[in-house]
């Protein structure tokens, strides 16, 4: 499908030759325009959330009518639906592929990096993860990235408490606290940027590795990573 849209205002259209009117308009395919849109309402949903985004604001954007947008998504909702869903594995592609030390310590280290690296370089596509989700979507919310992320250290977390003799059936638990406390702080993070990124994940590190009674007042990393 070729998706072809007139860029001119009809008085602009009666000023200029036909040969300059065709320089001015867009011809984009089915796929192309199906991706502009994604980028539009990616950066929409970031600036003003799901209720507060428009078809008509991403029609107008897009410079199509709504029905455009109706077809390629049916709808907010369903164009909604796939940004989520591209942030959600955008971020666990880079929380489990950095999962690759042998040392628990520097894992920890890995995974806190992970969640910093894709605030810093996926803003958008973080600030509508943690925004509130429509009602009627029971997935791709906050909570169930979250859940997500947390299942892919339980295993982790389990052989590591078999090793060292405690319970492995506390491992879920401890999965869902260590993540969370992660994923909460890079929430804080993602406005106020301070400190930097490699001193976060040191003191985030510090307290879920010596907890609060063996704090270092100067913690380090021990892992390659050190911005």
């Amino acid at each position: 499908m070729i998706d072809d849209v007139a860029t001119d205002s009809s008085s602009e259209k009666s000023s200029r030759p036909p040969s300059s009117r065709r320089a001015r308009r867009v011809r984009m395919t089915g796929k192309e325009r199906r991706e502009q849109l994604l980028d539009i309402g990616r950066a929409l949903f970031a600036d003003k959330g799901f209720e507060g985004t428009s078809v008509e604001e991403i029609a107008s954007r897009a410079g199509v009518s709504k029905p455009v947008v109706y077809e390629h998504f049916g709808g907010k909702e369903g164009l909604y639906a796939v940004v989520v869903d591209r942030e959600m594995r955008q971020l666990l592609d880079m929380v489990t592929g950095a999962l690759t030390a042998g040392h628990p310590r520097e894992l920890l280290e890995q995974a806190a990096f992970a969640l910093l690296d894709y605030i810093e370089s996926y803003t958008d596509g973080f600030r509508i993860l943690v925004r509130d989700s429509p009602v009627a979507q029971s997935t791709g919310t906050f909570a169930s990235l979250i859940s997500d992320i947390a299942t892919q250290v339980e295993d982790i977390l389990g052989l590591e408490f078999k090793a060292r003799g405690f319970d492995p059936k506390l491992a879920p638990l401890y999965a869902q606290a260590l993540v969370g406390m992660v994923a909460l702080t890079g929430q804080w993070w993602l406005d106020v940027r301070k400190p930097k990124k490699a001193e976060v994940a040191a003191h985030l590190v510090n307290l879920c590795w010596h907890g609060l009674e063996n704090l270092e007042a100067k913690p380090r990393l021990i892992g390659h990573r050190k911005s």
